[in-house]
Parts: structure tokens; C-alpha cells; sequence
């Protein structure tokens, strides 16, 4: 099981030093009198290994007593047998002794490090004997795998002296020697799983201490990595692990999150070495995969800086060779022709530039960046709106630790003054983080709107279109890396990350409306009054964020009952990128676990006391935790799961872990837990199904283990254009993954009106042309330039989405042009706006002919209600198609208004534009009449008449749709309002409230219910149907009895889960095939109301007899009822029945009053059966419908 456990804080100790034979040749030749002659450089050995486990539990079975502990103890291990003369060191006035000739160790060195490199990686600069002692210095190493794997080492260098009486092993025996002086380098290395580089560099340095008043014995550095062995890890989150090691307090930081790497370096030390210029020229060739190398004089600064830009560019991961230092003798590996990432010593500079061409070459001492072939740089510029938002969060940041402390006084404690500057640099570092990533958010925040999730495409070609000008040779590099080509499968698998909860929550309010609709892009009139001022503030962000317009014409419903006086937010130009000096997310507050001090004899029965007094902390730590803390409490479970894992207390190691699945599953060890139960034994496992608990964890870990494991798709796809004919279904995938419309109805009727009057497919040239004259519009909308006379008459989020030729009109020469809103003459001449109507106020619309010689000329008539005169255009050969495209919109705004539902807007719109492309494709005389295939509303308006009845239309105050983004519309399963909050964290979020909206197949819609903005698309909580949401508030306690709900029957249930009473379905159901869907309790008047599935009625009981009902509430044109809340002194009951044209089902709500038992009103709520039901703070109702129809519905409560 060991080789499944959470490695700990100890990987390996390392000991590398010269060879007895070496010293012993160094000697002779000092005692010949070459005293004058350069001490020569000594090849590095490894002369100690010390890895995990120190003590077993088969160690304690043996001679009693304090013991020296086996090398030979790690099974991930192979075995290097070595014979070599030992060579004895002393401390001051200490000396060391042997009896054996030649001794035989085995050398333990786990599988993931390399051996052979590592005395050279410890001595990277090379080993030389010296006449005086040097300081000690410290360097990091990064050892990486095949798989990519990642081990880190911090490694210190000390010079042991050589004094008079210093013991040789020399012909045979051991002999004193008078000798000079010398002093001998030995390297110690640390190695973990985990980069800790301060903490370890911490722990090397409590070991200096002591070696500096003690020899050096291998028993000492074997119990220093055995102290170390007993740290555990972290887990995910923010409780910090500290342990005293003496005489100094070391600090173990935890990873922000799973996806996280540790940061426990100083992510600053690249701002005090470069410019802003030189670290985005750096942070472009590692996003580029350009084959970089590092250069300093001092070995340290190598691994520390290489690793805060891998910290830079997170998300994103570096997946090509990455050695940050490389020795004398490693120097060949810059030939390698791949991408790769390297450090080497500053005097190799002119060496390596010399020998190969195309290096980015990075001097960390003078801070430049050059290239092998010149003095600067030839890669592109980083995108110029992302550059400047991060020079000047840049210069927002306080680097200095001492302007921070300079009004502070001197402290006397050293562990405090350490502590007081490990805090200031940790909140640096989360500065710094927000910094960088927010740099890497602006540079891709619009990737995700050139996705197919369905089909995995990504529109290369389309997002650079998109990008400005100077900007594209940064994006055409980039998007063909390896780097890229990663992130792009995490935004298709909708990774939620930290680059998604970032872009999610600095979106500006027209970038969240843009989640909300789904019709191409067109600039609004706001980018459009930017785009042309010549105000340098204007000049930050032109086409980067440009986004989609608010459709809706009225406010969004605001759900908001009060506003929090802990934040003011200032809405933002839409599209902008935020520019202020700094960016104020503050870090989360951290949590500080102490571990007991250690054992001083490292022998078993000390390790088992030592886990035993930890694991007794943890479960005082565990009793203190505020209930609604659950984060905190989650990380206390995890570690004493692992405590008690070491411990071999199985049964308790999964009570932890049982309780950790139930507190926070996001950090659940799933593969350690399986180990556990799979090594239960006999004894252990029926000790296990007598606590339910823990039957119930196990249980589940089998049978998530029996499941067959679906691999996950992980390809990315290129947009290309079709080479062969397309029937409807390859159509339809098409079209989706050129990004033009994603709903597949709609995609059904352009299939249609593409294949009039012909074989039905699509010849791949037809789809070319179509294609083309798609992307042509909209490259050309971004062109269209309106004066300023005319952008001030029209709504900020309006766009020009047509725009006809110049034509004659009654009110002068023009082109006429369409916004979302309304239709405007721009006139010729000096440009003048004239509105012609607004869509909601058109009367009448249709095509006049007047006679002209021989001609009949055709005219586009339209009649407004505002307005007495009716607009007249010659539109000549345009006629037809504007009178096609008004009509829709006409009928679009129609039906927007009726059923408070913008989607039918936006849906109309995209029809027009397809109607567009589709004469624009064709340019055949059947064009007009392919294109009417594709008037959706105006036939659905001839066909139904579109009513709705006063009381619904009264109640009813807005809709919305939760599967926007997917290419049909779905089951709306469960609904779930939680309150926004007053008081909240800014790091956490907003505290406006939200929808939680639960659709097919497990997956979950967040909305903001202060403004309706999808806040998340897709939460996969499984691949089953979602049944149920609760929000649980934390003073809510469960008390008395439960009810249950079950198909033929409803049970009251005591507390210890045994059945109390039980009640059926009444007698005269029993004939028809039905079940109880729902019920409702009336504590205060000891009522029960239940419905059933296929019944027009409510029954309503008294709690003391439950044989019959009461009272009956008879539903008219009901067939069934599915849902019911309670709402104030009102019952809210969806369900489902005939449709006013008896030709498919509907949704209806019907509210029932609680105190005449009568229905007050009657709701036409949807097109599909009403499947949820939610109350929102018992002022709104929500209801959302099955798949047919797929919306949530808004209602006001009286």
C-alpha cells in the first residue's frame, strides 16, 4: 500500500562528495611539496543515500535500544553495490575511526532520480579542494521524467577543514597525518515531490547548524531526512503545515487548489532583475516553445526564476525539456533541435551563443534578453492591450520588502520577524499571480467563442480575424504550439481553472449579455464611439473583448433585494479591459497547523507515539472548527486519513475519508481510499459493514470500480471547409463547427432552403460560397463607420447588422439600415439619421409597384403607428429580401414582447442573416424563395395566432434559456435560488444571488439572478438525470419526523430512519396507472397536500388520519401534475395539459389558494410540461419546462 500513499515531504537525502582516492591522491601530492600548483577539480561520487521508510515495524521486533538504520529500505528502489575507501572527516577537535579495510554499502536511490547526473547537478560549477573555507551556497534542481514528471532538490554546498590529526585510510590502516590545511566540499541534497524550495532551503540550513558544532556522521544526516520523512503534505487549500526543526519554525505551504502547483519561492525575483518589456519577451518564448536559456553567475538565481515564469504562464504548462541548470559537461544539450528551456553559468555565455543559432538568450544579472544571432530579439510583440494592462498592474506592486517595515521596530524573535516576512511575501506572491494570470486571460479570453464543444473545433482561422492587426503575428506563432494546443483541450473538456474563474468573473457587462445570446458578432454602437475617439484612454482595447449586444430592449428583471455596502461596482465600457493600477482580489485567509516536535530516537515505537500525538491534535483541531467552515474541516479530515494510514488503522483511515467525501470531494484521495479497502482484512471488513458509514464508502469505491471507464475524448479539431456532398446530419455538424448557428432546427430549415429545387445535399462548393459570403459580412460590419450624429440616437448595444445601397425613398437618398431595434435612413451627403420605425411599432409591411414606362418598379411600403405617412423605399432588386428580413423581425419583436422571452429576437435575427447569405450564396432567381424557407416567425405567425392570456401575460415577467449553448434544448430537471449575500468575500465572488438550473445528463447552469448573465454553462456533476438540489442554510437543523415521497406511497420516518406511518394512493386511483409526484406540509395546521403524476386533482390530509383525504382541489384542463411549492399563503402547482390548438401538451401553473382551497389563477407557462419549480425569496416563482420547450419562466408572486 506504501506505493500508494501521498508522498510526503522527503523524497531522498543525498550526500555527494569526493572519493577517498581522490583525497588521498590530493594529499600525497600536497605532502610532495606541490603546494604551488592549482588544487586540480575532483570528480563529485554520491556517498550517502538516505530514503524513506527509516523504521519499520519489523526493525522494532529486533534488539531493543536506539539503532542505526538500513539504507536498504525503500522498494521503489534499485541497488548500486559500491567498494571504495572511506574517507573520514572530523569537526573540530573530532575524529573519525573504522575497524573494517574496505567497506561494502548498498546504495538505496528511488526510481525516479538519476544517479549518474546527479553529483554533477550538485556540482554543477565542478569540485575543488581549497585552502580556506567558503560559505556555504545553496542551488535547486528540477529532475523531470519521460512522463513529465517533475522531482525537486534544493541542494547546499559546505566546506568541511582538514586539521592536524585528520584520519586517512592509507596501506591497510587507518593513520594519523599532520598535514596543511585543507578544506573539502560536500553537497547535501534534499529531495521531494514537491517544490519546496524556501522550505527545504530552510531545513538544509537547521542542519548547517548543527554540523558546525559536530562532526559529520552519517547517523546525523540520516535522523535529520528521518525528521523530515514524518512531514506529511498539505493538502489542497489554505491550511499551512509548520514544524519546528531548530532552531528554526519551517513552513509548509499548501497548493491553492488540485490543479495548483506549490509556490513557495519569491515570485518578485523577476521584477527586480527586468523591465516589464524584457519579462513579456520572456513569457512570448516560452509561449512560442522558442528554445530558451538562462545565464547567471550565481547558480541559485537559475532554477529560482526559470520556475517563477512556469508560474507566469499557469495554466499553461512548459511540456518540452526543462533543465534550469546545466553543468560543464551538459553543455552539448543546447544542440538539441526541439523547443527546450535550460540554465547555465554566466562565463558559458559567449560559448553557448557561438555554437547555436535561433537561442533566446536571458542574462538574469544584467536583466537583457538576446538572441544567438543578434542583441535583440526577433519574436513578436505581446498582444499591445494585455502588454499594457500588465506594465501598469506592474507598477502597482510593492516589491520592497523594506519600505514595508520601514515604521516598524527591530524584532527579537527571529521565528516571528521570518513569519512577519513570510506573510508579506505570501501576499505578494498572490499578487503577482492575479497579475500574470489576469495577462494571460486577456490574451486568450476569446478562444472559448470560437469552440465547437460539441465537435471539439477550434476556428483558428475565424479567432485570428478577430484579433487586431499588429497583434496577429503573437497569435499565429502561439496557436501552433504545444502549450496552446493543451489549453485548448482544457477549455473543450470546460476545465473550470483558475484562467476560467478569472475570465468568468472580470467580464464586463457586455461580455456577460454576450454569454446570453447566440447570433454573430457586430460591433455596438459603444465600441463604435470608441473605436473612433482619439482619446489615448480609448486606444487600450479595440477589437479585443468586443462582444455581442443586450437584445433585450428592457432592463433584466433584478432579483436584488438589497445592496452590499462592502462593494460598489462601476460598470465599465463594454468590451474594456480594467487598467487600474492594481488589482485588488485579496488572498484568502490561511489556516496554521502545527505539527508536534519530534521524536529524538528514530525508532519505531517513538514514530507510532509521534503519529498517535498528531493524530490527537488533529482531532482537537477537527472539534474546534466552526461548522461553517467546511473547508477547513475538509483539510483537517485528509490529514488525519493519512495520519492514520501510516498507522495502519485502516477503519479509521476510511471514517476520515468517509467524512472528508461528505465535507468536500474535491480533494477525496479516490485511489488511496480504494487501497485501504482493498487491504482490509477479514476481521476489518466485518467490523466495517457493521458502521453503515463506512459500508456505504465502501460500497461505492467498488462500485465506482466496476464501472467501465470511458475514455475521454481529447482531440482538437480544425476548422476546414467540407470536400465532399453533405446529407442534412453532416450539414448540420458542419455548420456547427464553422461557428455560424448551433441550433439544429434552425440548421434544418437552411439546409432546406440551400437544397431548393434540387437533390437534397449540399455540394461542398455551395457550402464554400455560403461560407464565405458569411464571414465577408461580418468582416465587412466591423468597416461600417456611423458619425457621431448618428451613433447618439441609437442605444449603446444596438448594432448595424444590414445595411442596403444607396436608394430613393420619400425621405430622401439613403441606405437603409437595421439595427436589433429599429430601421434608420442614413442619408447621402452629410450623413443625417432618420428613423424609419422601430420594429415593436410597425403596422403594416409590403411591396407596392409603380409604373415606369414599360416597368413595373417594385417599393417597400411600411407602416408605423407612430406615424402617419408611410416610409416608401425604392429598393429596386433588394426589394423582395427586405421585405422578407423586416417581416421576420417584425413577427421576432412580436413574439418577444407577448411571451417576455428576448430569445425570439435573437432568433429572428439570426434567420435574417441567413436569409442574407442564402441570396447572397445563390444568386439565382429561386433565391428569394430558398430564402423564405428560412421565415420562421412570420409563418408561425400566420399559422398560430399569437396570444396570451392577461393573466398569464400580468404574471409573467421574463424568460430565459439555459441551453443557449447547446444545439437543442433540454429537460429543465431541478431549479435551485440561493440568496446573495451582504457580507461576502471578494475572492469568493460577487454576492448577488443565483440559479442553480439542472439539465439532462447530470449537468448544471449557473446563472446570475441579479442580471441573468450566465455566469457557468456546463457543471458536470455525473452522467445521470439530476434529481434533486438542496441550499442548506447553517443554522437549519433537521427536527421531528421526515417524510418521504416514493411512487406508491408516502412514509414518515423517525429520526433513526425506521418507518413511523405510511400512506397509499387513495382508493379510487388505484385502477389507473399513476403515482404520488409531490407533497407539501402544512405543520402549522397539520395538513399534508400530494399530488399525482397522472391525476387533475389535489388531496389534502390531516396529519392525524391518513386513510383518505380530506378535501380534493379539482384542476380544469389538467392531465397531470408534476411539481408543487408553497409560496406566502399561495400553492404553485406545474403541470401539464393540452395545448390551446388540442394538438400537443403545454405547461400550465396553476395557484391555488390555501385558504378557499380554490385555484386564483390559471398560467399558460410553457410549450412543454412544467418539470421545476422554485421560489425566489417568495417575491418570484421560477419554472422551467421539458425539453420541447426547455425555458425558465419568471413569475411575480401577489
Amino acid at each position: 500500500m506504501a506505493d500508494h500513499l501521498p508522498s510526503g515531504l522527503l523524497e531522498a537525502c543525498v550526500v555527494v562528495g569526493a572519493s577517498g582516492d581522490q583525497l588521498k591522491d590530493v594529499y600525497q601530492s600536497l605532502q610532495q611539496g606541490n603546494r604551488t600548483t592549482d588544487v586540480p577539480f575532483l570528480d563529485s561520487e554520491v556517498l550517502q543515500v538516505h530514503v524513506p521508510p527509516f523504521v519499520t515495524k519489523e526493525n522494532a521486533d529486533e534488539s531493543g535500544g536506539p539503532r542505526t538504520f538500513s539504507q536498504v529500505q525503500c522498494r521503489r528502489s534499485f541497488i548500486k553495490k559500491k567498494e571504495r575507501p572511506v574517507v573520514a572527516p572530523s569537526g573540530p577537535g573530532g575524529a573519525g575511526s573504522s575497524e573494517g579495510a574496505t567497506i561494502t554499502e548498498d546504495v538505496s536511490v528511488p526510481k525516479d532520480i538519476d544517479l549518474m547526473a546527479l553529483p554533477q547537478l550538485c556540482f554543477p560549477g565542478g569540485l575543488q579542494v581549497t585552502n580556506e573555507p567558503k560559505e556555504e551556497r545553496f542551488h535547486f534542481l528540477v529532475f523531470t521524467d519521460v512522463f513529465g514528471n517533475q522531482t525537486h532538490g534544493v541542494v547546499v554546498q559546505c566546506y568541511r577543514p582538514f586539521q592536524e590529526g585528520s584520519m586517512f585510510y592509507q596501506n591497510g590502516h587507518w593513520s594519523s597525518t599532520k598535514t596543511t590545511k585543507l578544506c573539502i566540499a560536500y553537497a547535501f541534497c534534499v529531495i521531494s515531490k514537491h517544490p519546496y524550495y524556501n522550505a527545504l532551503k530552510d531545513c538544509l540550513s537547521c542542519l548547517l547548524v548543527q554540523l558546525r558544532t559536530c562532526r559529520l556522521s552519517e547517523e546525523r544526516v540520516k535522523e535529520f531526512a528521518a525528521k523530515l520523512a514524518l512531514v506529511p503534505i498539505p493538502p489542497p487549500g489554505h491550511l499551512h503545515v509548520v514544524f519546528n526543526l531548530r532552531p528554526l519554525m519551517i513552513v509548509l505551504p499548501s497548493r491553492e487548489d488540485k490543479d495548483h502547483p506549490v509556490v513557495d519561492l519569491d515570485l518578485h525575483l523577476p521584477f527586480l532583475c527586468f523591465r516589464s518589456k524584457q519579462i513579456l519577451q520572456i513569457i512570448t518564448g516560452i509561449l512560442m516553445e522558442q528554445r530558451v536559456v538562462f545565464f547567471s553567475a550565481d547558480w541559485a538565481r537559475l532554477t529560482l526564476v526559470a520556475e517563477c515564469f512556469m508560474v507566469y504562464i499557469h495554466p499553461l504548462h512548459w511540456q518540452h525539456p526543462y533543465v534550469p541548470i546545466l553543468s560543464g559537461q551538459m553543455l552539448d544539450f543546447v544542440m538539441a533541435p526541439t523547443a527546450f528551456l535550460m540554465g547555465c553559468h554566466l562565463n558559458h555565455f559567449e560559448e553557448v551563443a557561438a555554437e547555436t543559432d535561433d537561442l533566446i538568450l536571458i542574462n538574469i544579472d544584467d536583466g537583457t534578453v538576446s538572441s544567438s544571432c543578434s542583441e535583440t530579439v526577433d519574436l513578436p510583440d505581446v498582444p499591445f492591450a494585455s502588454a499594457e494592462c500588465f506594465t501598469k498592474r506592474r507598477k502597482g506592486l510593492q516589491l520592497q520588502y523594506d519600505l514595508e517595515v520601514c515604521h516598524q521596530g527591530a524584532g527579537a524573535d527571529i521565528n516571528e520577524m521570518r513569519m512577519l516576512r513570510r506573510k508579506w511575501q505570501q501576499n505578494l506572491n498572490w499578487e503577482i499571480q492575479k497579475v500574470t494570470l489576469e495577462l494571460i486571460v486577456n490574451m486568450f479570453r476569446d478562444v472559448s467563442g470560437h469552440l465547437n464543444y460539441e465537435h471539439r473545433v477550434f476556428n483558428s482561422e475565424e479567432f485570428l480575424k478577430t484579433r487586431e492587426l499588429a497583434d496577429q503575428p503573437f497569435y499565429k506563432k502561439v496557436l501552433e504550439t504545444h502549450i496552446f494546443h493543451s489549453f485548448l483541450k482544457d477549455r473543450l473538456n470546460r476545465k473550470m481553472d483558475a484562467f476560467t474563474r478569472m475570465e468568468v468573473n472580470t467580464r464586463s457587462e457586455t461580455q456577460k449579455m454576450k454569454a446570453m445570446i447566440d447570433i454573430p458578432r457586430r460591433p455596438t454602437m459603444q465600441e463604435m464611439a470608441r473605436k473612433y475617439s482619439s482619446r489615448p484612454e480609448n486606444h487600450l482595447n479595440k477589437r479585443l473583448g468586443m462582444s455581442l449586444p443586450n437584445l433585450g430592449e428592457e432592463r433584466p428583471l433584478n432579483l436584488l433585494r438589497h445592496t452590499s455596502l462592502k462593494k460598489i461596482i462601476i460598470p465599465e465600457s463594454a468590451g474594456r479591459l480594467k487598467s487600474s493600477a492594481t488589482l485588488k482580489i485579496p488572498p484568502k485567509p490561511v489556516k496554521i497547523f502545527k505539527l508536534p516536535e519530534f521524536p529524538p530516537p528514530m525508532v519505531h515505537h517513538y514514530v507510532q507515539n509521534y503519529y498517535g500525538e498528531l493524530i490527537i491534535l488533529l482531532g482537537k483541531a477537527i472539534f474546534c472548527v466552526p461548522p461553517e467552515n467546511s473547508t477547513l474541516l475538509a483539510r483537517y479530515f485528509y490529514l488525519c486519513g493519512f495520519m492514520n494510514t501510516l498507522c495502519s488503522k485502516r477503519l479509521d483511515a476510511l471514517s476520515d475519508f468517509q467524512n472528508l467525501y461528505k465535507t468536500d470531494i474535491e480533494i477525496f484521495p479516490t485511489v488511496l481510499v480504494k487501497t485501504l479497502v482493498d487491504s482490509l482484512q477479514k476481521d476489518e471488513r466485518s467490523q466495517a459493514d457493521q458502521r453503515p458509514e463506512l459500508k456505504r464508502l465502501i460500497f461505492k469505491v467498488k462500485t465506482d470500480n466496476e464501472m467501465v471507464l470511458v475514455q475521454a475524448d481529447d482531440h482538437v479539431k480544425k476548422f476546414q471547409l467540407p470536400k465532399t456532398h453533405m446529407l442534412q446530419e453532416d450539414f448540420v455538424k458542419r455548420i456547427q463547427e464553422s461557428g455560424i448557428v448551433k441550433d439544429v432546427t434552425t440548421i434544418h430549415r437552411l439546409f432546406e432552403a440551400l437544397t431548393v429545387g434540387q437533390q437534397k445535399q449540399i455540394d461542398p462548393e455551395v457550402f464554400r460560397v455560403f461560407y464565405t459570403f458569411w464571414k465577408e459580412t461580418e468582416v465587412e460590419a466591423q468597416d461600417v463607420h456611423l458619425p457621431a450624429e448618428v451613433i447618439e440616437h441609437l442605444d449603446n448595444n444596438e448594432c448595424v447588422y444590414k445595411l442596403s445601397c444607396s436608394v430613393k425613398t420619400n425621405q430622401g437618398v439613403g441606405k437603409i439600415a437595421m439595427t436589433q431595434k429599429r430601421l434608420f435612413l442614413l442619408t447621402d451627403g452629410r450623413p443625417g439619421f432618420i428613423e424609419i420605425t422601430k420594429f415593436r411599432d410597425i403596422e403594416e409591411v409590403k411591396i407596392s409597384f409603380a409604373p415606369f414606362l414599360l416597368l413595373r418598379i417594385p417599393s417597400l411600403k411600411i407602416k408605423c403607428s407612430l406615424r402617419k405617412e408611410v416610409f416608401e423605399a425604392n429598393l429596386k432588386s433588394e426589394c423582395d429580401l427586405w421585405n422578407l428580413m423586416v417581416k421576420e423581425m417584425w413577427a421576432g419583436r412580436r413574439m418577444a414582447d407577448v411571451h417576455k422571452d428576448p430569445q425570439y429576437m435573437q432568433q429572428a435575427l439570426t434567420n435574417v442573416l441567413l436569409m442574407d447569405a442564402v441570396v447572397g450564396s445563390l444568386q439565382t432567381q429561386k433565391a428569394i424563395f430558398a430564402a423564405s424557407k428560412l421565415a420562421y416567425f412570420d409563418r408561425v405567425k400566420h399559422e398560430v395566432p399569437m396570444m396570451v392570456p392577461k393573466t398569464t401575460s400580468e404574471t409573467l415577467k421574463h424568460k430565459i434559456n439555459p441551453s443557449l449553448d447547446l444545439p437543442a434544448p433540454q429537460t429543465v430537471q431541478v431549479l435551485l435560488y440561493t440568496p446573495g449575500q451582504l457580507s461576502y468575500s471578494e475572492a469568493d465572488g460577487d454576492g448577488n444571488p443565483k440559479l442553480w438550473c439542472a439539465l439532462s445528463g447530470g449537468r448544471v447552469v449557473l446563472f446570475d439572478a441579479a442580471s441573468w448573465s450566465m455566469q457557468q454553462n456546463c457543471i458536470q456533476v455525473g452522467s445521470s438525470q439530476l434529481n434533486c438540489m438542496l441550499g442548506l442554510d447553517q443554522d437549519q437543523l433537521f427536527n421531528g419526523t421526515l417524510w418521504c415521497c416514493a411512487r406508491d406511497g408516502i412514509i414518515e420516518l423517525r429520526k433513526n430512519g425506521s418507518p413511523l406511518r405510511k400512506m397509499t394512493l387513495p382508493e379510487d386511483l388505484w385502477s389507473m396507472p399513476t403515482e404520488f409526484s409531490s407533497l407539501i406540509l402544512f405543520l402549522e395546521r397539520g395538513q399534508l397536500w400530494t399530488s399525482c403524476s397522472d391525476s387533475d386533482e389535489l388531496c389534502l390530509w390531516h396529519f392525524k388520519d391518513l386513510t383518505k383525504p380530506f378535501l380534493r382541489v379539482q384542476l380544469q384542463n389538467c392531465t397531470g401534475v408534476n411539481r408543487m411549492i408553497k409560496v406566502k399563503n399561495q400553492i404553485w402547482v406545474g403541470c401539464r395539459g393540452p395545448s390551446p390548438d388540442q394538438c400537443r401538451v403545454s405547461g400550465k401553473i396553476y395557484v391555488v389558494d390555501t385558504e378557499s382551497h380554490s385555484v386564483a389563477k390559471e398560467l399558460m407557462a410553457h410549450t412543454d410540461s412544467v418539470q421545476a419549480l422554485c421560489s425566489a425569496e417568495d417575491r418570484y416563482v421560477l419554472s422551467g419546462s421539458a425539453y420541447q420547450d426547455g425555458k425558465i419562466a419568471i413569475w411575480k408572486v401577489e
